[in-house]
């Protein structure tokens, strides 16, 4: 077999198409047709080409390289983050390269030295902390960025994509008060992460509002085995609770974990609301309420956001983009008996009706 590679022009007769169209479908520099593309694609792949990275930058002056920082790639809902963006990347001829911080700030500082290394157009980050690092700081002016999901959109440094956080806790909350659940513990990961903190501040307004009572908070990190540890401590010295909102998938792992030492039924001893609404949750034999948040269409708008930051040299306005989180009613939260007066209040705000923040709607981007 010959070790010659194929050119561009090989690739363009068996697609059929003119070496200027190869050439778009590759660099993204203009578009071209969806059948084109995948037929191009299809040529490119059969025949082993591939394009050359290193002088392609050079004649431009631009890498079609994308990095990307989540702080687990273990995660369901970061990793479902990355693959939509390695898809819609490859799409628009970009390549991306992947790294996990870890949820520790000093690997997250490593992580962002070395993407930066490889001189990527842009550049989106899903904080592993409520501190934006020093590095992210300092080319905040020279490097498109988008911030995903672990980010207070308040003065922030670049464009957010979030969920509406503080209404997805009262969502929960509200739902299990609505079934008669009064005894309700809130199992975030970290309060020091503020979409976490607002799902809980969210949630703990509605049950005080309806109970006069301050909910229980347990705090049980970003490790499935450590929660669990602390979640099972915490059912060892005290009363078993009525419900749990469990606020990340995994603390949803923790507590049914937890629980399941216990032989807990669920949701016969415990009702539970989970969170991110994963393939599993509804595959489980007691298939889980939970909280779904809108992650490939949370990916497709950090994508576009990126995509206008790298094409546009003008400066403009740091942009938010918040989507509302829907409630997926299954089968792991216990209806208990409740008087007519009490459910119509379980469905009152937690706030007057002046105060309610607007029902999210996805900003639309440019």
């Amino acid at each position: 077999m010959s070790g010659r590679k194929p050119s561009i022009k090989e690739v363009a007769a068996l697609a059929g198409v003119s070496t200027a169209t190869v050439s778009n479908v590759f660099s993204g520099r203009k578009p071209v047709n969806e059948d084109l593309r995948k037929g191009v694609q299809a040529a490119a792949e059969k025949l082993g080409y591939q394009i050359d990275r290193a002088a392609s930058q050079l004649r431009s002056g631009r890498t079609r390289v994308v990095a990307v920082l989540v702080p687990d790639l273990t995660d369901n809902f970061f990793a479902t983050i990355v693959s939509s963006l390695e898809n819609l990347a490859f799409d628009e001829g970009y390549d991306v390269i992947v790294a996990s911080s870890r949820n520790e700030p000093s690997v997250e500082s490593s992580r962002l030295n070395a993407l930066m290394s490889w001189r990527p157009a842009g550049l989106i980050v899903v904080p592993c902390s409520a501190v934006i690092p020093s590095e992210l700081q300092a080319i905040k002016n020279s490097v498109p960025m988008v911030l995903v999901d672990r980010v207070a959109v308040q003065n922030a440094i670049a464009d957010t994509v979030t969920i509406h956080n503080r209404d997805a806790g009262e969502v929960a909350a509200r739902h299990l008060l609505e079934m008669g659940h009064t005894d309700i513990v809130l199992a975030p990961s970290h309060l020091s992460f503020p979409p976490i903190a607002e799902r809980a501040e969210g949630a703990a307004a509605i049950i005080e509002g309806y109970t006069s009572k301050k909910p229980k908070i347990i705090e049980l990190g970003s490790d499935v085995e450590g929660g669990k540890r602390i979640f099972a401590g915490y059912l060892e010295r005290n009363p078993i609770p009525g419900a749990v909102i469990a606020f990340t998938n995994v603390a949803t792992l923790s507590v049914l974990s937890a629980c399941a030492e216990y032989h807990l039924d669920i949701p016969g001893r415990t009702s539970i609301v989970a969170f991110d609404d994963y393939a599993w949750m509804a595959a489980r034999k007691t298939g889980l309420t939970a909280i779904r948040q809108p992650v490939d269409e949370m990916a497709t708008a950090a994508w576009k956001r990126l995509r206008y930051r790298m094409d546009s040299s003008a400066p403009s306005p740091v942009l938010p983009t918040i989507f509302n989180a829907s409630l997926v009613v299954r089968d792991s939260v216990r209806q208990l008996p409740m008087p007519k007066s009490k459910a119509a209040k379980a469905r009152e705000p937690a706030r007057p009706e002046a105060e309610q923040p607007k029902v999210a709607e996805d900003k639309k981007i440019h």
